[in-house]
Protein backbone atom coordinates (compact mmCIF):
# COMPACT_ATOMS: atom_id res chain seq x y z
CA UNK A 1 0.00 0.00 0.00
CA UNK A 2 2.82 2.42 0.82
CA UNK A 3 4.35 1.74 -2.62
CA UNK A 4 1.14 2.82 -4.32
CA UNK A 5 1.12 6.08 -2.35
CA UNK A 6 4.78 6.77 -3.18
CA UNK A 7 4.19 5.98 -6.86
CA UNK A 8 1.20 8.33 -6.97
CA UNK A 9 3.17 11.07 -5.21
CA UNK A 10 6.07 10.73 -7.66
CA UNK A 11 3.65 10.79 -10.58
CA UNK A 12 1.93 13.93 -9.23
CA UNK A 13 5.28 15.69 -8.79
CA UNK A 14 6.27 14.69 -12.32
CA UNK A 15 3.03 16.11 -13.80
CA UNK A 16 3.43 19.30 -11.76
CA UNK A 17 6.99 19.78 -13.07
CA UNK A 18 5.81 19.23 -16.64
CA UNK A 19 3.09 21.85 -16.11
CA UNK A 20 5.54 24.37 -14.60
CA UNK A 21 7.80 23.98 -17.62
CA UNK A 22 4.93 24.43 -20.06
CA UNK A 23 4.76 20.82 -21.29
CA UNK A 24 1.43 19.92 -19.65
CA UNK A 25 -1.88 21.74 -19.92
CA UNK A 26 -5.05 22.13 -17.91
CA UNK A 27 -8.29 22.09 -19.81
CA UNK A 28 -12.04 21.92 -19.65
CA UNK A 29 -13.16 20.93 -23.14
CA UNK A 30 -16.18 19.37 -24.79
CA UNK A 31 -15.40 18.59 -28.42
CA UNK A 32 -15.80 16.07 -31.20
CA UNK A 33 -12.17 16.68 -32.21
CA UNK A 34 -9.51 18.61 -30.28
CA UNK A 35 -5.79 18.65 -31.19
CA UNK A 36 -3.63 21.13 -29.26
CA UNK A 37 0.08 21.58 -30.06
CA UNK A 38 2.00 24.10 -27.96
CA UNK A 39 5.36 24.88 -29.55
CA UNK A 40 8.36 27.08 -28.76
CA UNK A 41 7.02 30.21 -30.50
CA UNK A 42 3.44 29.26 -31.34
CA UNK A 43 0.33 27.35 -30.28
CA UNK A 44 -1.66 25.47 -32.89
CA UNK A 45 -5.17 24.11 -32.45
CA UNK A 46 -7.39 21.99 -34.70
CA UNK A 47 -10.93 21.46 -33.49
CA UNK A 48 -14.45 20.43 -34.36
CA UNK A 49 -17.46 21.66 -32.36
CA UNK A 50 -15.27 22.65 -29.43
CA UNK A 51 -16.46 24.56 -26.38
CA UNK A 52 -14.30 25.21 -23.32
CA UNK A 53 -10.85 26.43 -22.37
CA UNK A 54 -7.19 25.34 -22.34
CA UNK A 55 -4.42 26.90 -20.23
CA UNK A 56 -0.69 26.27 -20.15
CA UNK A 57 2.47 27.98 -18.96
CA UNK A 58 3.91 30.30 -21.60
CA UNK A 59 7.61 29.80 -22.10
CA UNK A 60 9.30 33.09 -22.94
CA UNK A 61 13.06 32.57 -22.92
CA UNK A 62 14.17 36.20 -23.07
CA UNK A 63 13.05 39.57 -21.79
CA UNK A 64 11.88 41.65 -24.75
CA UNK A 65 8.88 43.06 -26.57
CA UNK A 66 6.74 40.31 -28.09
CA UNK A 67 4.20 40.72 -30.86
CA UNK A 68 1.33 38.22 -30.65
CA UNK A 69 -0.70 37.26 -33.75
CA UNK A 70 -3.91 35.23 -33.60
CA UNK A 71 -4.89 33.59 -36.88
CA UNK A 72 -8.31 31.87 -36.74
CA UNK A 73 -9.59 29.96 -39.74
CA UNK A 74 -12.93 28.91 -38.30
CA UNK A 75 -16.01 27.79 -40.19
CA UNK A 76 -18.18 28.00 -37.05
CA UNK A 77 -17.97 29.51 -33.57
CA UNK A 78 -15.30 31.69 -32.08
CA UNK A 79 -11.91 31.42 -30.40
CA UNK A 80 -9.97 33.85 -28.21
CA UNK A 81 -6.51 33.81 -26.63
CA UNK A 82 -5.51 35.56 -23.41
CA UNK A 83 -2.09 36.07 -21.84
CA UNK A 84 -2.26 35.97 -18.03
CA UNK A 85 0.34 36.92 -15.44
CA UNK A 86 1.20 34.74 -12.42
CA UNK A 87 -1.80 36.18 -10.50
CA UNK A 88 -4.09 35.10 -13.40
CA UNK A 89 -4.79 38.71 -14.43
CA UNK A 90 -5.20 39.33 -18.17
CA UNK A 91 -2.31 41.19 -19.78
CA UNK A 92 -3.58 40.96 -23.35
CA UNK A 93 -6.63 39.53 -25.08
CA UNK A 94 -6.75 38.50 -28.72
CA UNK A 95 -9.79 37.69 -30.84
CA UNK A 96 -10.76 37.77 -34.50
CA UNK A 97 -11.66 41.46 -34.03
CA UNK A 98 -8.27 42.25 -32.45
CA UNK A 99 -5.82 39.65 -33.78
CA UNK A 100 -2.52 41.43 -32.99
CA UNK A 101 -1.08 43.01 -29.88
CA UNK A 102 2.38 43.95 -28.58
CA UNK A 103 3.58 43.50 -24.99
CA UNK A 104 6.87 43.55 -23.09
CA UNK A 105 7.54 40.35 -21.12
CA UNK A 106 10.18 39.52 -18.55
CA UNK A 107 12.16 36.27 -18.76
CA UNK A 108 11.94 35.54 -15.03
CA UNK A 109 8.17 36.08 -14.73
CA UNK A 110 5.59 33.31 -15.11
CA UNK A 111 2.92 33.72 -17.76
CA UNK A 112 -0.03 31.57 -18.82
CA UNK A 113 -1.64 31.32 -22.24
CA UNK A 114 -5.35 30.58 -22.17
CA UNK A 115 -7.53 29.67 -25.11
CA UNK A 116 -11.33 30.01 -24.96
CA UNK A 117 -13.59 28.33 -27.51
CA UNK A 118 -17.31 28.73 -28.20
CA UNK A 119 -18.68 26.01 -30.55
CA UNK A 120 -15.53 26.45 -32.68
CA UNK A 121 -14.74 24.38 -35.77
CA UNK A 122 -11.57 24.87 -37.79
CA UNK A 123 -7.96 25.77 -37.07
CA UNK A 124 -6.28 28.48 -34.98
CA UNK A 125 -2.69 29.57 -34.52
CA UNK A 126 -1.17 31.95 -31.98
CA UNK A 127 2.37 33.10 -32.85
CA UNK A 128 4.79 35.33 -30.99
Amino acid sequence: MIYVFVALAVFAVFIYLLYRQGFAVTKSIAAILFIFRPERQADRVSLDTCTGWVRHVGRFHESRIYEFHLNCQLSNGDAEATLLNSQMQALLHLSRNQPTEVIELEKKSRYYLQWDFQCATGKCELCW
